[in-house]
């Protein structure tokens, strides 16, 4: 197979005949059934603004008149919202913003531990805790999963502690709280400050600076709140395991293998193949931000499912890190070939998000093709750095 348009070798085998070229109609899918209401940080458009600035909170002395700065609050922002019907929770028994409110500042992040937007916000996540904890920040990280193995208790501990996330973690698996915070973003911070009030909010990955900047103003307001002398200094740091990425380099979109967010398949056979068995063939050309199928797959709402013992899942991209969200029934092996050479092995044995490709700086165009052993293997979405 090569890029359509392009001299490039013949790297796929053909399974058989070429099979028609059909894209399906894109379609951004919300379990709850309204579409266009989940959105990964990565098909942001453009960021929105904060939700407002009040006079310096630093500069509010502690002989101001409370109820006059709560007034001018009240004009301004809005109220937290508290957690509703959560499904569990991690690093702490049990949780509620209201009993938080007047003690601690608290950052609220909606995440989901297959999402890498998510994945590389949790080093500074981390070392806001460390720095800030015994300073009066709580962070809340609010799991609000995006496929249905992401509601797995076992799935999202496991991914705390592959993490390193040390902060309290509630599992939002209906979505209550995250339509209590009108949210439809991963990731996505909300700051709290002492007296209750959403005074920031940022959506995505970046702003980290900034981020940081508002969390010890606002523990400097909670200081003088309370009648605590010492301040809290503002020392800004990169973590030692952030990760770097060049989005300015990267050409190809987060791409959905499930019939829900279906957008660039490209040897899609029929419109009755949705939630079925179909056979699907590999042409010998592939256009860039485009993937294509080889064996026998069932395409559901969420994923796309090998149902055969081989197969084969190939995309034509331009980016320096492929990443593939992966489910197995039991455990998949496959083989990594980029641009026609052999690259790694690779085992499919969880529910998570796993890097196929890793370049370093070097950020280009190629095809990658995902060689697989493993009747049920499930792939639901490329994600790419």
């Amino acid at each position: 197979m090569r890029i359509k348009n392009k001299n490039y070798p013949l790297f796929f085998v053909l399974l058989a005949i070429i099979g028609s070229v059909i894209f399906l109609e894109s379609k951004k899918t919300d379990r709850r059934g309204k579409a266009d209401e989940i959105i990964r940080e990565s098909e942001i458009v453009k960021e929105p603004k904060n939700l407002g600035d009040l006079e310096n909170p630093e500069e509010v002395s502690a002989d101001t008149d409370r109820s006059e700065i709560i007034l001018q609050k009240e004009s301004l922002f809005k109220r937290a919202r508290e957690i509703s019907t959560p499904d569990g929770f991690i690093n702490i028994d049990d949780l509620k913003i209201a009993d938080l409110i007047g003690q601690k500042i608290i950052l609220v992040d909606f995440w989901t531990y297959s999402c890498v937007n998510c994945q590389r916000t949790l080093p500074f996540l981390n070392q806001w805790h460390k720095k800030y904890a015994d300073e009066g920040l709580v962070i809340v990280g609010l799991h609000t999963p995006e496929f249905e193995f992401e509601k797995d208790y076992e799935n999202v501990k496991k991914a705390t502690l592959k993490y390193g996330v040390k902060y309290p973690v509630v599992l939002d698996n209906d979505y209550s709280t995250w339509t209590a915070y009108e949210n439809r973003y991963w990731p996505r911070k909300y700051l709290i400050d002492i007296d209750g009030f959403i005074v920031y909010d940022h959506i995505g990955e970046g702003a980290y600076e900034e981020t940081e900047t508002k969390i010890v103003e606002l523990l400097n307001e909670r200081k003088k709140v309370l009648g605590e002398s010492s301040a809290v200094a503002l020392e800004i740091e990169t973590p030692d395991d952030a990760p770097e990425t060049d989005f300015s380099k990267i050409r190809t979109p987060e791409t959905y293998l499930g019939w829900g967010r279906t957008e660039f398949l490209a040897n899609f056979p029929s419109e009755d193949c949705l939630d079925k068995t179909c056979t699907y063939f590999l042409p010998q050309e592939v256009a860039l931000n485009t993937y294509v199928l080889g064996g026998k797959w069932r395409i559901e709402k969420e994923k796309a499912v090998l149902d055969d013992d081989i197969g084969v899942i190939g995309i034509a991209f331009s980016a320096s890190k492929v990443n593939l969200v992966v489910e197995t029934e039991s455990s998949a092996r496959a083989e990594i070939w980029l641009d026609g050479k052999k690259i790694r092995d690779i085992e499919f044995n969880e529910a998570d998000l796993y890097n196929l490709l890793d370049l370093g700086e070097e950020y280009g165009l190629h095809i990658l093709e995902i060689r697989l052993e493993g009747k049920g293997f499930s792939a639901f979405a490329f994600t790419f750095g």
